[in-house]
């Protein structure tokens, strides 16, 4: 990442921000992109994130066609994920998928094999966003479906009779890159949580705990005849047997973690030392969301450094690339930086700058930070990739004609697409891409050098069904 520095934030689309940066060069992907929740958000006038404001409501006129037909060319399946989706939830829908898709497209092309992406949603769009990832990044790397606690509580007082569940949670798609993608998924404790739960200490001064109960297989396990065996003595009287190997629990012993004690018993400790954190699920209900303190920005939709903190903590390690191409009111890029990460953040408001600027003092502990010192790069270019895509015509049409074919109307794949003049060059069509349009093969051999209406009329006559297509002529 030579040509990119740490601590860069970029203003503008992100797609093509996106599209800029190299293969395989980031470790971790972070995004709280919108919901299509049908609102429009704004930070109050007054707070420090004054100014930031977008919109949450979808339509075809929101993406732009090129994208559709890109989608069809490089992902077949994913098209018609998305042609489904539309289907289903209608052109409000499509149209946020659509805008979705082609950016997590290019977000799959920049991480790591080791790389891990998490996407912030909530209810509305999580079952159709992760079927769309699913076709980029592949089923058998969807990882966890972790569920966030966001509201302690519900607030009554409608006049009007409740129709639902109260919604307590968001929702953090966690996918991999590949199946070498690592994960840290536990929590560390504080002084005092680990003083408490290493409550004994042995003959060395060495703090640990007395996890006896897990010598040996309970009861309700089921029998295991491989790990019914006499070791020193000792042997499970059920057949459920022990829970390590005879090999593992001599290592244990050797360890000092297995102990004979001077009555008889055998005691297994856990030390301090070999701890790593306590395990953690994928419901998650101890991070507050942002209620008030200097860590409240007032930002629409602003989430709680906690929560970066875990996901980074969890799937990267120090030195390591993280990227947030919605990066908002900068919570990964402060995260980050206190985890010393390296970061790139990418927003359309150049309000962002602003409170990153601000946060990287405050929250980041950059002490010798000044504002426009050189610590923070602010860039509005748009970085160059070798090979980038340039946008082509085929799917611009692909795009506009919503993959149909302009004179049956029937759907096709992008590859049975031919482009054709809709007045032919030799009958006065100009030769540019005003006049050009999709026909699939059969009706373009039909239409030949004919008109579009003369096409027609051939079409009528025949009544044959094209190859190819995705519905009934």
């Amino acid at each position: 990442m030579s040509e990119i520095k740490n601590r860069t934030i970029f203003t503008g689309d992100n797609l093509e921000v996106l599209r800029g940066l190299k293969d395989e060069t980031i470790n971790l992907i972070y995004l709280d992109p919108p919901f299509n929740s049908k609102h429009d958000y704004a930070a109050p006038i007054g707070s420090r994130a004054a100014g930031a404001a977008f919109k949450d409501t979808w339509t075809l006129k929101d993406v732009d066609v090129a994208w559709w037909g890109e989608i069809a060319d490089s992902n077949p399946n994913l098209y018609k994920v998305l042609d489904m989706a539309g289907s289903t939830g209608g052109k409000s829908t499509m149209s946020y998928l659509i805008y979705m898709a082609i950016r997590i497209m290019e977000m799959h092309r920049i991480l790591k094999a080791t790389g891990s992406m998490y996407l912030h949603c909530d209810s509305t769009m999580s079952h159709y966003l992760k079927i769309t990832i699913d076709a980029i990044f592949g089923q058998a790397n969807f990882r966890n479906e972790i569920l966030w606690k966001r509201h302690t509580s519900l607030h009554g007082g409608s006049q009007h009779k409740p129709k639902q569940w109260g919604r307590l949670t968001d929702t953090i798609l966690y996918y991999a890159k590949t199946k070498l993608t690592p994960i840290i998924p536990f929590v560390t404790l504080d002084n005092v949580e680990r003083t408490i739960k290493f409550n004994l200490i042995d003959e060395k001064g060495r703090r640990y705990y007395d996890d006896s109960m897990h010598i040996w297989r309970s009861p309700n396990m089921g029998e295991r005849p491989n790990l019914c065996y006499k070791w020193r003595g000792f042997q499970n009287p059920h057949p459920t047997g022990w829970r390590l190997s005879k090999k593992r629990l001599e290592e244990e012993y050797q360890k000092g973690n297995i102990v004979i004690l001077p009555n008889g018993k055998l005691q297994r400790r856990k030390y301090e030392s070999d701890y790593v954190g306590a395990p953690l699920g994928n419901l998650w209900t101890d991070i507050e969301p942002v209620f008030a303190g200097e860590e409240k920005l007032d930002y629409p939709t602003q989430k709680p450094l906690a929560l970066l903190e875990r996901i980074i903590h969890a799937s990267s390690k120090k030195g390591d690339w993280i990227l947030d191409p919605f990066c908002g009111c900068a919570t990964t890029c402060s995260a980050a930086e206190r985890l010393d990460r390296k970061w790139i953040g990418i927003d359309i408001s150049p309000k962002a700058v602003d409170l990153l600027n601000e946060r990287m003092t405050r929250e980041a502990g950059l002490d010798k930070y000044v504002k426009g010192a050189g610590i923070l790069i602010h860039r509005t270019d748009i970085p160059i990739r070798a090979g980038i895509r340039s946008k082509n015509i085929k799917h611009q049409l692909f795009g506009s004609q919503e993959g149909r074919c302009n004179l049956c109307k029937h759907q096709f794949e992008f590859r049975n697409m031919e482009i054709d003049h809709v007045i032919p060059t030799s009958k006065g069509g100009p030769n540019d891409d005003t006049n050009l349009q999709l026909l699939c093969g059969h009706c373009n051999k039909i239409k030949s050098d004919n008109t579009m209406e003369e096409a027609r009329v051939r079409i009528r006559e025949l009544g044959v069904i094209p190859p190819h297509s995705t519905s009934v002529f």
